[in-house]
């Protein structure tokens, strides 16, 4: 597969071709870990002018589309999946240089794409409909499934191969055409993708790569074509979005962001539960909606826990992604690696200790790189800015409760809804929290509650807007509308030709 040349000006994808934006102005794509600019990205008003032709495009493509049969639809995510395992390694560079998290986070969040490719090829059994006959005398009753149209999908940064694949194999298996937007940041990885994407046997628009920023996003909510809307990203740009796919008529589900506790009892092995909380926090730099933020310590008053955790985190190694030994990259900009930097002094400042301070911690030669250390701040005062603000950087904020059912009220006292986890050893704890933490995504001895593709990527409250999310029978149910039909075909309307 030939890749995207260095320092090239991105193109779109529209209508089975790579073509230039209709934009003049364009950003830099730079590496995290040494501020390299890698690619050239179309912004500016001008990109709703490219959203404009490739929803002209999908809607005719998905005509053509929507009358192929399902068992024929798969038949390209099965080549899809041949394809993504084939260049694993090429992807998995590229997400590498331009997210800045390490090779093997990079590897595995790929190995996540393929996962929800192979599910969204059971859309033959899972999109199936019901039918009672008799439902009243001489009257049969069915419910089946038919598509949306087309559908647009907007992902963030974080994750630039594996969140477009919670939703648009389950979109082009249930018989839609998709439209992606990346973000500006990361871009590049859905360029080689869609390298794969124009090897398979599709109609010409079909599924169509769109780049750009707000103005990008703006225009697929109000294009007329365009029938639902998938996005993950923070709270604010969902909230935002999930209020103007309404205010369209558009169908939305609209991921928004986290702050995830975690409570360790004292029966807990301590050791392992070190180790998997720290890969929690610091995996990916912290920056997942799935990464574990809060560290409640329950019953710890011979500091165990805290021990056990400073232990396992100040053992990882910082550094390139790509090189050997490394276990957390950068942050995505400088100008995130400031925001968490100025949000540890504002917990300082309300009355955190700094346990283990990562600010001004150095990557030999990757001077200029965006690279935080691990921190880790204790008693962080519960009322204050630092234990409600998404922080999405490599800090923990450690504070300590008596027993669990106060953790578990301070867990449900929060904003966020999206991941919630309790090390122990209890099975009665276990299921005391399992039913009662108000959380969409819960882990009992796990740190990263993250579903597999069988299963919703759940999210309450201020993490989720909508209300079927992505993955699973969810984005089966998402992407398609259900039709009631209702037959009488009474004897005597029989004829014998």
């Amino acid at each position: 597969m030939e890749g995207i040349n260095r320092m090239e000006h991105l193109k779109n994808y529209i209508n089975g071709s790579w073509v230039e934006s209709s934009s003049t102005e364009y950003a830099d794509v730079l590496n995290p870990a040494n501020q390299e600019c890698i690619a050239k990205v179309p912004i500016g008003l001008q990109t709703a002018e490219d959203v404009r032709k490739a929803t002209k495009a999908a809607q005719e493509a998905y005509l053509e589309w929507k009358e192929i049969p399902v068992m024929r639809r798969v038949q390209c995510l099965y080549h899809l999946k041949q394809l993504l395992e084939s260049h694993k390694e090429e992807l998995a560079i590229t997400i590498t240089n331009e997210c800045g998290k390490t090779k093997d986070e990079s590897l595995g969040e790929l190995q996540r794409a393929i996962e929800n490719v192979e599910v969204a090829c059971g859309a033959p059994m899972l999109m199936s409909g019901d039918i009672i006959e008799d439902i009243a005398t001489g009257i049969d009753e069915m419910m089946i499934r038919q598509p949306l149209g087309v559908t647009a999908c907007i992902t963030p940064f974080n994750f630039p191969s594996m969140i477009v694949f919670w939703f648009l194999p389950y979109a082009i298996a249930t018989g839609n055409a998709c439209i992606v937007k990346p973000s500006e940041k990361t871009p590049k990885t859905m360029g080689l993708l869609f390298k794969l994407i124009d090897q398979l046997d599709i109609p010409k628009g079909l599924i169509n790569l769109v780049h750009g920023a707000k103005e990008s996003v703006d225009a697929l909510i109000q294009d007329p074509y365009v029938k639902a809307v998938s996005f993950v990203g923070s709270t604010s740009v969902a909230r935002y979005i999930y209020a103007e796919c309404g205010r369209h008529g558009k169908r939305v589900q609209a991921q928004g962001g986290a702050k995830n506790p975690i409570i360790i009892l004292p029966d807990a092995e301590l050791d392992l539960t070190a180790k998997i909380v720290a890969d929690s926090v610091y995996g990916c730099a912290g920056q997942r909606c799935l990464a574990a933020s809060v560290v409640i310590r329950v019953g710890d008053e011979k500091n165990s826990i805290k021990d056990s955790l400073y232990e396992s985190v100040k053992q990882r190694t910082v550094g390139y992604g790509l090189n050997e030994g490394v276990s957390m990259g950068p942050v995505i900009s400088p100008e995130s690696k400031d925001r968490i930097t100025s949000l540890i002094e504002v917990g300082k400042r309300e009355g955190a200790s700094i346990l283990l301070d990562g600010r001004t911690h150095k990557v030999p030669n990757y001077e200029y790189g965006n690279f935080l250390g691990p921190t880790i701040l204790e008693n962080v005062p519960i009322d204050q800015t630092l234990i409600k603000t998404e922080i999405f950087g490599p800090v923990m904020s450690m504070i300590s409760m008596k027993t669990i059912e106060e953790a578990i009220g301070f867990v449900n006292s929060g904003a966020y809804g999206n991941m919630a986890c309790l090390f122990t050893s209890s099975g009665a704890h276990a299921r005391l929290f399992r039913k009662e933490a108000q959380a969409g995504n819960i882990g009992i001895n796990i740190g990263v509650a993250a579903p597999m593709a069988q299963f919703p990527f759940s999210g309450w409250k201020e993490s989720f807007f909508g209300d079927l999310h992505g993955q699973g029978k969810h984005a089966i149910e998402f992407f398609t509308q259900t039709k009631v039909v209702i037959e009488r075909w009474p004897n005597h309307w029989s004829r014998k030709f």
